[in-house]
């Protein structure tokens, strides 16, 4: 019974923090609004979406991901670069290709951290995501092997949001 009603209010505080986020105001009124709607979105949800409860709410998971915010920002930052290097390039250097690889990642959710990482990465684009394989478009294919691969590419995102999405 704990487990549940830590899932319930763990899925109502994000979906409040987003409301709060989204409208951007602190308007009683809005925000009472806000409250309620969370609370009856969780009060549905809050078993199908939710693992962990107030778990997920642990100071190193927050840690890590207020640590993963800059360091993403920081490889989109540098993949912009790379494309648009290779835009303006006159012999436009591209080995496009798709390749396999294998996540660590075991949660689904850390699993769709992790291709949505790589998709919101200009040059790569995760395709599909079957079981642990990811499927992931690559303008720059650097090497075809499977392991080394992964080291390049999801093995970037991994370490800090395993931590996050245990």
């Amino acid at each position: 019974m704990a487990h549940r009603i830590g899932q319930f209010l763990f899925t109502a505080l994000v979906l409040f923090g987003l409301w709060l986020l989204f409208t951007g105001t602190l308007d009683p009124q809005e925000t009472a609004v806000g409250a309620l709607l969370a609370a009856g979105i969780a009060l549905f949800t809050h078993r199908r979406f939710t693992r962990g409860g107030l778990q997920n709410l642990a100071p190193g998971r927050l840690l890590c991901l207020l640590a993963y915010l800059p360091f993403f920002t920081w490889q989109m930052i540098k993949a912009n670069l790379d494309v648009a290097y290779r835009a303006l390039h006159p012999r436009m250097p591209l080995n496009p290709g798709i390749v396999r690889v294998k996540t660590r990642m075991t949660s689904d959710i850390g699993k769709m951290a992790v291709a949505n990482s790589i998709t919101l990465t200009p040059g790569t684009l995760t395709l599909e995501v079957d079981d642990d394989t990811l499927y992931i478009h690559w303008i720059d294919v650097r090497s075809t092997d499977p392991e080394e691969a992964r080291r390049l590419i999801p093995g970037v995102f991994e370490p800090c949001l395993k931590r996050i999405f245990p």
